[in-house]
């Protein structure tokens, strides 16, 4: 049976600390939905009613895009957590969110909850607006044998030029919406 809350409670962060991958939704007014895994210990709860996650370069940027497509801080975002063990167990915290990237004011402060990782290009604010527990009856038992290292990895062999070039490559999605580019490389030794 599904229930709803209007922030985080003490047993949702427990829980969601636990879970060692999440799963965003976001979409634009027009154009595809998105729906993106990520693993890795990217994802903090600020309170009851903010959470935020590193986000690292992948194949696109469309959580991004999506966001400032919509109006200033309404850009409609979902997060999943999903207990593959016992008990079953969903949490979904329902949000508006902003992209956070390196050259921004807010950075500083935001980034100082995170390991920043090789291939970080921005963290996601997220304002909660409901959280919302159900069963998880029908979703199958696993379990992790271990992170992937593959795109940390990846990253970390790339140099500062190298980097800015695949940086360009994702300043659209794939409906075309723009979104802005980050404009600072970290640089793997001085992690």
């Amino acid at each position: 049976m599904a229930e709803f809350f209007e922030a985080l409670t003490d047993d949702h962060i427990a829980f969601i600390a636990k879970q060692p991958m999440f799963f965003v939704a976001t979409a634009a007014a027009d154009g595809r939905v998105n729906l993106s895994p990520k693993g890795y210990d990217v994802f903090r709860v600020l309170g009851p009613k903010r959470v935020a996650y590193l986000d690292l370069r992948g194949s696109g940027n469309e959580t991004h895009a999506h966001l400032v497509a919509e109006q200033p801080d309404q850009g409609r975002i979902t997060i999943m957590f999903n207990n593959f063990g016992n008990p079953a167990l969903i949490t979904r915290i329902y949000g508006t969110g902003i992209p956070v990237l390196p050259q921004d004011d807010s950075w500083d402060e935001l980034s100082e909850h995170f390991q920043i990782l090789p291939g970080t290009r921005q963290i996601f604010d997220i304002a909660v607006e409901s959280v919302q527990t159900s069963c998880g009856y029908g979703v199958p038992q696993m379990t992790m044998e271990k992170e992937r290292p593959t795109l940390v990895k990846y990253h970390a062999q790339s140099g500062e030029e190298e980097w800015f070039e695949k940086v360009k490559s994702t300043t659209t999605s794939i409906d075309g919406l723009p979104s802005r580019a980050t404009e600072r490389f970290f640089d793997p030794q001085d992690m």
